[in-house]
């Protein structure tokens, strides 16, 4: 790595919109000159990008997926490897992935077994949050060790009994303790309890098809747990952040919790943006392929999200990025749904698809960047070093063609699953060069990165809610 200038492309952040070259210098941006300025133009530098007609962002900063996760007899179909590499085709240079506690494990036992998974695997800039799966005393205690490690965010869900599930007690005493702390809790809010009663209903009446799974993930049990989850945490007097946010019933909690100043934040994900139950609801199997939880929403819930993101009553978009095959993998429900593998590919397509909401006019352009990367980035403590462009943060930066057409399919994505959530999406706007600290990894559609180029990132306390 050297000097390297990025001339001639539109400079567009969260805060910004300037015609500027970029001289990167190592792994830093070192400055910014205004064109017409005299400034950039004197610049040497070993390579001069072009990126006349294009514009120049942050690198993406998806703060929700699920590399190579155990789930359901089976494992997530990306690795840390093919995973960083796609997520990198679409302009993401920063993934925040879950660890896993397993019941009986120490919090630090299972973030060991996630960073022995991404170890020297990484294409691009990595960190953990961690999975609470067995709320004990012991645990407790942990967590205030690993925030000091740069570990600042747990999550906890009111899901899946007998596998992740945390009951109301428990999740209480999480966000007590982070209260003191300075952690941000993070809840996967549906009613699993009241899920499994609707699940065995269904079963035992013959109802096994795909489209099943939508219906007994009800949208007031979204927004149930999402009122509690509020509730739990105005008790306990600490920060709260729900994930993957799909009904506008739970939108609406959120935003009256807002309204009363209180410290609550959610995320949705391109799948609740795009689609919806009609694909569930696909002939034969089909819809195996969109089952993920929580759930794809009849349409009418997009227009609650799509105005929650301009409201900032939704502040961030993550992908939830968690592949499984079809073949092999989504099969192990045929005949039941319950046994669908849960979630959806998407790491490679967030950035695309939210510039398509900006033509579309549902978001402003640095709205786009906003939601893609300066969010996620401030809301778990990345800010300043990542999802912006300035002297100083990290070379994180990509040149996007906003002119560009193409079609999303599963014959050309670099994700490792067998499908394409979005298959013949024709989309306008396309990742052409991303630069990863400074080092280019992918060059005019060509990818020249490698496995471990990214590095680990403690990160601080988030910057939506640092004391």
């Amino acid at each position: 790595m050297g000097r390297i200038v990025v001339r001639g492309g539109l400079v567009v952040t969260a805060a910004d919109e300037v015609e500027a070259d970029v001289l990167v210098e190592g792994e830093k941006v070192v400055a910014l000159a205004a064109r017409g300025s005299g400034v950039g133009e004197g610049w040497s530098a070993e390579r001069v990008i072009d990126a006349s007609g294009k514009y120049v962002i942050p690198g993406g900063v998806d703060v929700h997926t699920h590399m190579e996760l155990p789930f359901g007899g089976t494992a997530a179909s990306d690795t840390f490897a093919t995973g960083t590499v796609a997520a990198a085709w679409g302009g993401t240079t920063t993934v925040v992935d879950f660890a896993v506690q397993r019941p009986g494990q120490a919090l630090r036992e299972g973030l060991d077994a996630w960073f022995a998974k991404a170890e020297g695997q990484c294409a691009v800039d990595y960190g953990f949050h961690l999975i609470c799966s067995d709320v004990t005393e012991a645990a407790l205690k942990e967590m205030d060790g690993l925030v000091a490690e740069g570990v600042t965010s747990f999550k906890l869900f009111m899901a899946y009994p007998g596998v992740f599930y945390s009951d109301d007690g428990q999740i209480l005493r999480v966000l007590q303790r982070a209260a003191g702390n300075g952690a941000l809790v993070m809840t996967h809010a549906e009613n699993g309890i009241a899920i499994d009663v609707l699940v065995a209903q269904a079963l035992a009446a013959g109802r096994t098809d795909p489209r099943y799974h939508g219906e007994v993930r009800a949208p007031l049990l979204e927004a149930e747990a999402t009122h509690r989850a509020i509730a739990l945490a105005r008790v306990a007097g600490a920060p709260l952040y729900v994930v993957h946010v799909s009904a506008q019933e739970a939108v609406a909690e959120l935003a009256r919790a807002r309204d009363l100043g209180l410290p609550v934040f959610g995320e949705t994900c391109p799948q609740y943006l795009f689609l919806s139950d009609e694909q569930l609801a696909a002939p034969g199997f089909e819809g195996a392929k969109y089952v993920c939880s929580t759930p794809l929403r009849p349409r009418e819930h997009q227009a609650a999200l799509w105005r929650a993101l301009r409201t900032d009553d939704l502040q961030v978009v993550s992908t939830d990025h968690c592949p499984f095959c079809f073949s092999g993998q989504k099969e192990l429900g045929r005949g039941d749904f319950s046994r669908i593998p849960n979630g959806l590919p998407g790491v490679e397509h967030r950035i695309d698809l939210l510039h398509q909401a900006v033509l579309d006019g549902r978001i402003s352009r640095r709205r786009w960047i906003d939601l893609a990367c300066a969010a996620p980035a401030r809301m778990f403590g990345l800010y300043g070093r990542k999802g912006t462009i300035a002297p100083g943060s990290d070379a994180d930066l990509v040149v996007y063609d906003p002119a560009a057409r193409h079609t999303i399919s599963a014959t050309t994505h670099h994700m490792h699953v067998d499908y394409s959530a979005y298959e013949g999406l024709r989309i306008t706007g396309r990742v052409d060069t991303v630069l990863s600290r400074g080092s280019v990894v992918l060059d005019r559609r060509r990818f020249t990165g490698r496995a471990g180029h990214g590095r680990y990132l403690r990160r601080g306390l988030s910057q939506y809610t640092e004391r």
